[in-house]
């Protein structure tokens, strides 16, 4: 285990075998609420941070949004002009009415159609990988499915897909330096995405049709004082962006690593087979093993104290998801793989609050849905390959995702 004084979360090889939960095991233990010092060179970690590693800390700084503002945004970089309007930079009435007006696009019947989208599209998805036999799971089975999913909600053309798939990839993946795509470009091919997300938004207004996105475009919502809003265009635009990068990546990597977890522990994959019935605590299961955002950043709004340490306002905190999914003192044997483990309070979502994952239920659904499919058109997986990681940095809340993972699929 290394020292605390040897900790440096800005090396960018820290990430490359994968989340380093051998470091967070020495937070947790020794200091659950550290101070990391300015380590200069990374823009991240100029300025000294706080980290939280325990699963019942993390859980109430997410909870408390009067000290802990999300104000700055998630990232410990600075914000893009322009991302105040999103909900993830929002604390508050003003949040409270952005997540009214974004919810009233998800009413029953649409969230029951995209349910059975879903499923046609898993079914798709996997028969196509059959056909090829061999494939990088990553991007040809686990990455299609959200993306998608995504694409429905919004109202996408088919013929535009695979374009805005590669650009919102480019986006998430190009502050890793093995990218061919320079760091540098991120912000261009955000506007590209802004961009377009703006020009289908305006056809929906104009043309609107039987999809989630032509909802959006016509929401409202009373508030408090009886008036009446709806979704400001920059705002609908801003949560484009946001649906597109985080949506599809955290669900991406939900599930490229869990089944990379169950190829680990062929007991875990035949428990399933024996019982599909399982899929339910499986699906917790692995959202709590993979815990797909790494992070999220907090700002101290006023002088505090918080495990035992004094912070004052404008101190950043952050969050650390994965380390709290694996936290002792939350659950029994957090390093072993269980798909039958029960009272599963991981954090995968953040740790409840205001702020607790706006897609959740459909992340979920779109887990389970893709192994129950996986489970019942798959006979034999077969890892043909060694692993590989895409890592962002600690710049990026996702920081450190499943790049590849070569498989080789029967009937």
């Amino acid at each position: 285990m290394p020292k605390l004084d040897e900790i440096d979360l800005s090396q960018i090889d820290l990430y490359r075998q994968g989340f380093p939960h051998h470091v967070f095991d020495t937070l947790r233990e020794e200091a659950p609420v550290w101070w990391h010092p300015p380590s200069p060179g990374t823009e991240a970690t100029e300025e000294g941070f706080w980290v939280l590693s325990r699963h019942t800390d993390i859980q109430a700084a997410d909870r408390d949004t009067e000290t802990f503002s999300a104000g700055d945004g998630p990232t410990l970089v600075a914000s893009m002009p322009g991302s105040a309007l999103m909900i993830t930079h929002m604390d508050g009435p003003r949040h409270v009415r952005l997540r009214k007006l974004i919810s009233a696009g998800f009413t029953p019947r649409m969230t029951k159609r995209l349910e059975d989208q879903a499923r046609g599209w898993a079914i798709r998805i996997i028969e196509d990988a059959l056909e090829r036999e061999t494939v990088n799971f990553v991007q040809d089975v686990a990455y299609q499915l959200p993306m998608h999913m995504i694409a429905d909600i919004v109202g996408i053309p088919i013929e535009d897909r695979e374009y805005i798939f590669n650009i919102v990839n480019d986006m998430l993946t190009c502050s890793d330096p093995e990218h061919p795509i320079p760091a540098e470009k991120g912000q261009d091919l955000m506007r590209e995405i802004f961009s377009y997300g703006a020009s289908l938004s305006e056809a929906k207004r104009a043309q609107p049709v039987d999809d989630v996105w032509s909802l959006l475009t016509a929401a409202e919502i009373e508030g408090e004082d009886g008036e009446f809003s709806r979704l400001q265009s920059v705002e609908l635009d801003g949560f484009f962006v946001l649906l597109a990068a985080a949506g599809s990546e955290t669900t991406r990597s939900a599930i490229a690593g869990g089944l990379q977890a169950l190829l680990e522990r062929p007991d875990q994959f035949a428990a399933l087979r024996a019982n599909p019935g399982l899929m339910k605590t499986a699906t917790d299961e692995i959202l709590r093993w993979t815990s797909p955002v790494a992070y999220f950043r907090r700002t101290v709004t006023r002088d505090t104290e918080f495990g035992g340490v004094k912070m004052v306002e404008g101190d950043r905190i952050s969050l650390w998801y994965p380390s709290g999914n694996r936290d002792s003192a939350a659950f029994d044997d957090p390093y072993q793989f269980d798909v039958t483990r029960s009272g599963n309070e991981h954090i995968a979502f953040g740790g409840g609050g205001p702020h607790f994952c706006l897609g959740a239920n459909l992340a979920r659904r779109e887990i389970t849905i893709m192994f129950e499919e996986l489970l019942a058109r798959v006979s034999d997986f077969e890892l043909v390959g060694d692993l590989k990681y895409g890592v962002q940095g600690i710049g990026n809340p996702i920081t450190v995702a499943l790049k590849e993972l070569p498989i080789r699929m029967k009937r």
